[in-house]
């Protein structure tokens, strides 16, 4: 488990802009260049760079008072693998007439053009959306992964589909401003030992984590979007309170939450395989 960070490897050199609007009608030409890439430690003597990335959508759904949720359920599961969709299903531990809905793909698109028309279908078209949990996130890198690939693309669906681990809490963070106004140096320091506390609950297998950044994708204006996944839902509880007696929970995490807890139902690794997960896109 890892420490959800922005900060780089000293190989990856920052992104920036001149101007801090999305889109200047300037026309100077900037002298700068915005670097896009997803960058991790060197690997056979080269640094590794990627310009793919997982994003991932969690949708919490409300059944229809005076309605069957198992009805609801079984209708989603047919859905999903009638169009070979990958996803899983979440029975809302705090609420017993929510569903949990998460799906991934590398491209957004596969959320409108895919996912979006299954809510046509005649029953699951009942289903209300509950939008403070909903949370839309992408990989992404922090520039000390050994196997870049393996951490973008497989590890997060390695840690949702896992049969032994059917808990899961997944919530939004902001950081405070403060923090990016750190040096590299403090920065590192603050979550090295965040990372630390993480690394142990995983290496024990008590936690696994995915994080993901919503920088501009998030309706409430959070940073990041985490999911702690294993075997006993105390563990997981567990890892959240550990995590706020570090620096950085306690002095420079502005809000989080809320927290989706969930237990897995259903699971489908959908019927786009590794392979085609990885092969060139057009």
């Amino acid at each position: 488990m890892n420490d959800p960070a922005d900060t780089r490897n000293p190989s990856q050199p920052p992104p920036s802009q001149s101007d801090p609007s999305p889109a200047s009608g300037s026309a100077r030409r900037s002298s700068k260049t915005v670097d896009v890439l997803e960058r991790a430690a060197s690997r056979d003597g080269a640094v590794q760079t990627m310009d793919r990335r997982l994003f991932m959508n969690l949708m919490v759904l409300s059944v229809p008072v005076g309605e069957q949720p198992s009805a609801f359920v079984a209708a989603a599961r047919r859905a999903l693998e009638e169009e070979g969709i990958a996803a899983v299903l979440y029975a809302d531990t705090n609420d017993p007439r929510r569903i949990g809905w998460l799906s991934w793909h590398e491209q957004p698109s596969h959320f409108v053009d895919v996912v979006r028309p299954l809510f046509e279908r005649e029953i699951l078209r009942d289903l209300e959306t509950v939008p403070e949990f909903t949370m839309l996130g992408r990989t992404y890198s922090t520039g000390y992964e050994p196997d870049l690939e393996f951490w973008l693309l497989r590890r997060p669906l390695e840690t949702v589909l896992n049969p032994e681990w059917p808990w899961a809490i997944w919530y939004p963070l902001r950081r405070r401003g403060a923090f990016g106004r750190l040096s590299g140096r403090e920065q590192g320091s603050i979550l090295r030992e965040h990372a630390e506390i993480g690394r142990a609950y995983g290496e024990q297998d008590l936690a696994h984590d995915v994080r993901l950044a919503c920088h501009g994708l998030d309706t409430q204006d959070n940073d990041f979007v985490i999911g702690l996944v294993g075997a006993s839902l105390h563990r997981l509880s567990h890892v959240v309170q550990a995590m706020r007696k570090t620096q950085q929970t306690a002095e420079y995490i502005e809000k989080m939450g809320p927290f989706f807890v969930g237990k897995a139902i259903f699971r489908s690794p959908g019927a786009t395989d590794a392979a085609e997960q990885r092969a060139p896109r057009k």
